[in-house]
């Protein structure tokens, strides 16, 4: 895997792990009985996104590393998932 792959697969390994951690730890304004107007009731309180990234980078990094593992080491091949290989790769 080139650098510039490595960091695309981390950017989307982040990415998907944010969209994962985002909703966890949300007190929306109607659970908190103070719901500011023009704004929808269901809004974050305080969306915490700055531990919330922290919490991503951490497990995004641990994600990222057991899959580089899995392919630079090829610990799982094309003939080991061939269920899902098309027949005109095989």
């Amino acid at each position: 895997m080139s650098f510039t792959s490595g960091l695309v697969f981390y950017a989307v390994c982040w990415m998907v792990t944010f969209l994962i951690i985002n909703p966890l730890w949300q007190k929306s304004q109607a659970e908190d009985g103070n719901v500011v107007p023009g704004t929808p009731a269901s809004a974050p309180v305080d969306p915490m996104l700055r531990r919330k990234a922290l919490w991503t980078t951490l497990w995004a990094t641990c994600v990222f590393a057991i899959l580089v593992v899995i392919i630079e080491f090829r610990l799982i091949s094309l003939e080991d998932v061939s269920w899902a290989t098309p027949p005109s790769l095989r």
